[in-house]
């Protein structure tokens, strides 16, 4: 594994990776959607590639952009108060969250809107424990690359806007992998980095160690596929507890390899858009842009903006460069 010094040394590494990590979680993002669309599963069974001529991201990717802007802005100096600027900057003052948002991040933006501040704006509102927080964000992990704890730390920051209990904690668990992940972690390194922000005795907590379990038992993906689906199964709406737990044990299965992580995330149904997302985003950090095709990067580069309207203005080969920029300065 690198060190943290090792990596920022080397500026054309540092591109590399944040590029591969944002645009692995697009790519995630829109293979995702179309896995779980039944039109796309009737034709063709299962997803592969892109069969549609738009990039398709959903508020995974674009909120992902939305704190990658942030820290942007910042130029890394994130705090209690710089974490909630992008959301009146691109958000409250574009006319808020439109089509396919989560719930809670419709929630927080209407807490904002009352005068409502963070934490309070996370901790009074509705499904507050799902993955809205942890889909979004990978590039704290990108600018901390190599300080899994200070990741975390950051992570709390961004994730309070509009999470609380279980759904902060997950944006620490992805976090902290990801920084883990841009400086070559190995599988077990990464889920353990994710593991350590764990909190005992909480449902997630639980739900890891049941998904842990389950890769303990099975030993290849085929055989855990329907327990991780059932045994984990939370009725009406995914939250946290449900689909973090998938995410790992799948990175844990396919031993992070790019190809099956993608195939095997973004065809798992239900949550499937941020399942692909956040693998995509750690097998992004660790491997590179290099292992994502021309083809793939062209297609998710610039959002539609179905959810936030600023994203469908940006490049997000443009946005990775100017984080690791920053995370060199850090």
């Amino acid at each position: 594994m690198l060190t943290r010094k090792e990596l920022i040394s080397d500026s054309a590494l540092c591109v590399k990776k944040s590029k591969g990590c944002l645009i692995g979680l697009a790519v995630g993002d829109a293979l995702g959607d179309l896995g779980r669309d039944n039109a796309m599963r009737n034709r063709y069974g299962i997803v592969t590639d892109f069969f549609t001529s738009e990039s398709g991201s959903t508020d995974d990717t674009e909120f992902a952009l939305l704190t990658a802007k942030g820290l942007i802005d910042c130029a890394g100096k994130l705090t209690k108060e710089t974490a909630l600027e992008p959301w009146k900057k691109y958000i409250l003052s574009e006319g808020g969250l439109f089509d396919r948002g989560g719930r809670p991040l419709y929630g927080a933006a209407a807490n904002l809107y009352r005068g409502m501040l963070p934490p309070q704006s996370g901790t009074d509102n509705v499904m507050n424990n799902d993955d809205g927080a942890a889909m979004r964000i990978a590039p704290v992990g990108i600018l901390w690359a190599g300080d899994p704890d200070k990741a975390a730390d950051m992570a709390v920051l961004d994730a309070q806007v509009s999470h609380a209990e279980d759904g902060i904690t997950a944006a620490k668990m992805v976090a902290a992998s990801v920084a883990v992940a841009m400086v070559d972690g190995t599988t077990e390194e990464i889920i353990e980095a994710g593991m350590q922000q764990l909190i005992p005795g909480t449902w997630l907590d639980r739900a890891m160690k049941t998904a842990m379990k389950i890769c303990d038992e099975a030993g290849c993906i085929e055989d855990a596929w329907a327990d991780l689906h059932t045994q984990l199964w939370t009725p009406t709406h995914s939250v946290a507890a449900e689909a973090i737990p998938q995410i790992y044990a799948v990175y844990r299965l396919v031993d992070g390899d790019y190809k099956k992580a993608i195939f095997w995330g973004t065809n798992f149904g239900r949550d499937a858009d941020t399942i692909g997302a956040v693998l995509g985003a750690l097998c992004g950090a660790k491997g590179g842009i290099d292992i994502i095709s021309d083809q793939w990067i062209e297609r998710v580069r610039s959002p539609s903006g179905v959810c936030l309207k600023f994203a469908k203005n940006e490049d997000i080969v443009n946005i990775s460069e100017k984080l690791a920029d920053i995370m060199r300065q850090l």
